[in-house]
């Protein structure tokens, strides 16, 4: 697999719960984090004393981050609005070369940052709050 260019990984939103995924702010870092908390069921019986897992169960996670800077007042508004309303939205995280996950997140951190002679910068974090799809490109 040849290497993949990072802006097109990207980070959409559900804004009307209509079924149509926007992107909501330039994003020029991004990262996706897919996570399993296993079972263990390992007991006196376990073969020569090796850790076993229970198959098909725990708590399956994702989160998502990114880093960038705002396209225009009205995404601001509509990020900033999630967080502070508690929002679970449909979003998708669109791997190039991998695939579409898309779900429910919620916005668990929002940062916001700036230096003097810069443009003002924000970050953000989701957690997936609920079952997500994979649909392979």
């Amino acid at each position: 697999m040849a290497a993949q260019k990072g802006k097109d990984l990207l980070l959409k939103v559900d804004s009307t719960g209509g079924g149509v995924f926007v992107t909501v702010a330039g994003l020029r870092a991004r990262s996706l984090s897919l996570n399993a908390r296993p079972i263990d069921i390992t007991n006196a019986d376990s073969a020569n004393g090796w850790r076993e897992m229970l198959d098909g169960a725990g708590v399956k996670s994702a989160a998502v981050s990114g880093a960038g800077v705002f396209r225009d007042e009205a995404a601001d508004e509509t990020i900033r609005g999630y967080f502070f309303n508690g929002s679970v939205r449909n979003w998708q995280v669109i791997v190039p070369d991998f695939g579409v996950i898309q779900g429910a997140f919620q916005i668990t951190g929002l940062d916001y940052a700036g230096e003097y002679d810069g443009e003002a910068t924000y970050s953000l974090n989701l957690e997936s709050a609920g079952a997500l799809g994979f649909t392979a490109i």
